[in-house]
Parts: C-alpha cells; structure tokens; sequence
C-alpha cells in the first residue's frame, strides 16, 4: 500500500479525521483515568495505574503512525476501535474507502 497517492483535498481531510479520533481516544483515557484515581486507596492501585498508563502510551503511540503510506491500515484499526466513522472519511477516493473498510472487518 506504499504506492498510494494522496491529494492535497485528502491529505487535509485524512489529517482532521485522524486528529478527530486521536482527541477522541485521548479524551476517552483522560476520563478513564479519573475514574480509577478516585478509587485508589491503597500504593498497589498506583503502580498498578502506573502500568496500565504505561501501557497505553505505547499502545496509542504506535497506532497514530501518519505517515500516508500507514494511514489506509491506523484508518482501519480507528475505524474497527470506533474512534472514526466511515462518514468522517467520505473525501477519500472510493479505492482508499474500500480497503479501510475491508481491513476494519478483518
């Protein structure tokens, strides 16, 4: 999928989604986050948000990879995660739409 040509139309609509989900996820932690430093009462409960946290960053800094010749497959993974929607990619060509929606279903 190296080969994949992007316009500057999709280039600009591949960067709004791709922020879209990426404040959607982060927003989504930020508020899960708060929900568990509430109830934590005792120093296992840190290390143990300590991990969890740790484990996201790694988990989110490898999914938001845009470079155009990863965004069909980061597309898919958001689109299978539920943080974007086939309609916020609707700018895209019908080839790029086809394939994030066939490797969202895999």
């Amino acid at each position: 999928m190296n080969d994949v040509n992007w316009s500057t139309k999709e280039k600009e609509a591949a960067q709004e989604a791709f922020d879209k989900a990426y404040t959607r996820e982060i927003e989504s932690l930020v508020e899960e986050v708060r929900q568990k430093v509430a109830h934590i009462s005792e120093i296992d409960e840190i290390w143990k948000l300590h991990d969890f946290l740790s484990a996201k960053r790694h988990e989110i800094d490898g999914k938001y990879d845009y470079s155009y010749s990863a965004l069909i497959f980061v597309f898919s993974q958001l689109l299978k995660e539920g943080w974007l929607t086939l309609e916020e990619l609707h700018v895209l060509d019908r080839e790029k739409l086809a394939k994030i929606s066939a490797l969202a279903r895999m």
